[in-house]
């Protein structure tokens, strides 16, 4: 017989209450706007327990009523929405030529989006934790003049992050074993708010997760296109990590043993034979150069020419593979393609669906379709403020002032 170490213990009762506060507030955030009575009926709650958390979340400006309502059979009722105004949530995202920061408020509105140059190809770990915390210094400093709580700080890396937020290894950056949350947070000085450390590929998932055109979507996955390819994983509404927080390193899957070099080391990687250095045929290049590079690919493929065309057709071929793979594996219900990918993606597109249908073994792919994102370069860090505003909905509410 197998036991447990520790007999089970009753729940706390502000426990109960931070986690029925929560979910009336997801409530509100799903359905808004909407009266008690609908927050009653979509929670299972009853009446008078939904009025006193409704009151609670109004002192903590959570939520706030929004006047009546005669659209409905019987009496008016009092509607109520997301507040949030007195709170933000930022998320930054570190790359190999830039910095980016964004803060939201509670609906997710952009307070600031900042994008700062910053050589991280050629920076320590030590020297991007001080850039990164001179800029949220200044993001915080704009959020107190606005008289804003900063609720949380989550930061995106392109490379293997463990669950403690230590950087692995970061190929792009050159970093090994940077205790990047934990150096953050001391050069913040102890900030009176949580900061996390995450993948940026995980970020931007999060990103499409709550933000973006597919919202809601219960299985996805976001495939990044900067010089690096990774993907961050949605399953049953739930970012998934893995044992140690490694999921999600497509990039260096082997498609072709005998292709070219990846960065990596090995022969023939996703990332080596599908990602931007495959469609520049130039793997050298810097990060400023790439952008340059790329407009002339987007130009040269609208004037048809013949050798750009095959170009992203092979390209397109190989990361309908890496696509197959993951729709084999995982089934999502949508491959969204990011960064450098996302201007590439009508000619990129034909031949990544080409082969997701004929590699695929469930019939129509699985109900897979493969989008390109909406939401810019910037996801990772948009990314960040929806992981921050995902533990207010998990119950890790702000204190009442």
């Amino acid at each position: 017989m197998i036991t447990s170490a520790t007999d089970p213990q009753p729940a706390d009762f502000a426990d109960v209450r931070a986690t029925n506060l929560a979910v009336v507030l997801r409530s509100v955030r799903e359905h808004a706007p909407c009266s008690r009575a609908d927050i009653a009926l979509s929670t299972g709650l009853n009446k008078a327990t939904v009025s006193s958390l409704v009151a609670d979340l109004i002192d903590r400006r959570l939520v706030r009523e929004t006047g009546l309502t005669e659209n409905r059979v019987g009496r008016p009722a009092t509607m109520l929405v997301l507040d949030g105004s007195p709170y933000a949530a930022i998320g930054v995202e570190i790359n190999v030529d830039h910095v980016i920061a964004v803060a939201v408020d509670l609906s997710g509105e952009r307070l600031l989006s900042w994008r700062r140059s910053f050589p991280g190809a050629t920076s320590t770990a030590a020297q991007a934790v001080a850039a990164v915390a001179a800029i949220v210094r200044r993001v915080v400093n704009r959020m107190a003049r606005e008289e804003r709580q900063v609720l949380g700080l989550a930061v995106g890396v392109p490379g293997l992050v463990g669950t403690d937020g230590t950087v692995r290894v970061a190929p792009d950056l050159g970093w090994r074993d940077a205790d990047v949350c934990g150096d953050l947070t001391k050069a913040l000085r102890d900030p009176g708010f949580p900061v996390r450390v995450d993948n940026d590929a995980n970020l931007a998932a999060l990103a499409e997760h709550r933000f973006g055109p597919r919202a809601g979507t219960a299985n996805l996955v976001y495939l990044t296109g900067e010089i690096g390819v990774g993907a961050g994983v949605v399953l049953d509404g739930r970012l998934r990590r893995g044992g140690q927080g490694y999921v999600g390193e497509i990039g260096h899957i082997q498609l072709d043993p005998l292709g070219a070099e990846c960065r990596c080391g090995r022969l023939g990687c996703l990332e080596a034979v599908a990602g931007i250095g495959a469609v520049l045929e130039h793997p050298a290049l810097s990060p400023a150069e790439v952008e340059i590079e790329l407009d002339e690919v987007v130009r040269l493929a609208r004037a048809a020419d013949s050798r750009t065309l095959s170009t992203l057709a092979t390209v397109g071929h190989n990361l309908g593979k890496g696509v197959a793979m993951i729709a084999n594996l995982l089934n999502p219900e949508v491959v969204i393609l990011g960064g450098y990918y996302v201007p590439l993606a009508p000619w990129l597109l034909p031949a990544v669906e080409a082969e997701l249908r004929g590699r695929t073994i469930a019939p129509d792919a699985g109900g897979c379709q493969v989008v390109a994102s909406t939401l810019g370069y910037g996801a990772a860090a948009l990314g960040g403020a929806a992981q921050v505003l995902d533990s207010v909905d998990s119950s890790r509410l702000p204190r009442v002032s």
